[in-house]
């Protein structure tokens, strides 16, 4: 008997607020640098958090906010700022101490 296997979603367990937070600060903290970690949590919680509705608040298209927040997206700084701010989230910038 073969083995089946189905495609994991992250987006399929970001059953609650504290799952969203949870999973985003993992990503933020394990980001290689470069935002593609953050761009993909984005991406899982504006799907969880309807997606379309998301497009029309910060002025995209659907298929627009989708491409952005793809692996291969760019998306301005500006632009992550109004998807975080229509998700409820808050962007922090704290200054490192040196140890």
């Amino acid at each position: 008997m073969a083995e089946h296997f189905t495609r994991w979603d992250s987006a399929d367990y970001l059953n609650t607020e504290d799952d969203i937070q949870l999973y985003l600060e993992a990503c933020v903290e394990d980001d290689p640098g470069d935002g593609a970690l953050i761009r993909a949590a984005l991406s899982d919680i504006s799907r969880v958090r309807n997606q379309s509705e998301l497009a029309r608040q910060v002025g995209v298209s659907r298929e627009g906010l989708r491409k952005a927040l793809s692996a291969n997206g760019n998306p301005s700084f500006a632009l992550i700022l109004k998807i975080a701010r229509e998700l409820g989230l808050e962007l922090q910038l704290t200054t490192r101490r040196a140890a």
